[in-house]
């Protein structure tokens, strides 16, 4: 699997990836993640620089982070070559992965949630607590299932 480049000028901020993000949340919610931008050069930009959490996985057996933008790098504290080799099981800690795999569950059967709480860790340890995240599955134009996306506005630290 090849691993995406981390987002800049001269990747148009992965644009592609933001594109099937930003277009299955829109097919699933019925509004924009972003909205008001003139191309998807300046979306990709302005969400990889968002004031929210944008973090999304594959469909392996074992899922692996493909996109997170700034603000997700920097609560999960991980560089950008971290975040694409992290199984995002992994974001979670040992103990709740039940409850993270029935949440995967219910988003892959519903299309989405947008009530998720719970608590995460970085790379640290740090661990803090996410409330009100939307999860979403994300699907090409062909429809063909390519993972899911979460956002989040809300986090508190823990420690």
């Amino acid at each position: 699997m090849v691993k995406a480049e981390e987002p800049s000028i001269e990747n148009a901020f992965n644009v592609a990836q933001v594109r099937l993000i930003n277009n299955s949340y829109t097919r699933v919610l019925g509004e924009a993640l972003l909205f008001g931008y003139q191309n998807e050069r300046a979306l990709a930009e302005a969400l990889f620089e968002a004031p929210f959490v944008v973090i999304s996985h594959d469909v392996a057996s074992d899922p692996v982070f493909n996109y997170g933008n700034q603000m997700a790098l920097s609560l999960f504290e991980v560089t950008w070559a971290e975040l694409v080799s992290l199984p995002s099981r992994l974001s979670a800690e040992s103990v709740v992965q039940e409850e993270r795999s029935d949440l995967l569950e219910r988003v892959k059967k519903d299309g989405f949630i947008a009530d998720y709480h719970g608590i995460r860790v970085s790379k640290t340890g740090r661990r803090f607590h996410i409330d009100k995240a939307i999860v979403w599955n994300l699907f090409d134009d062909l429809g063909t299932y390519q993972g899911q996306a979460a956002c989040f506005k809300e986090w508190r630290f823990l420690d």
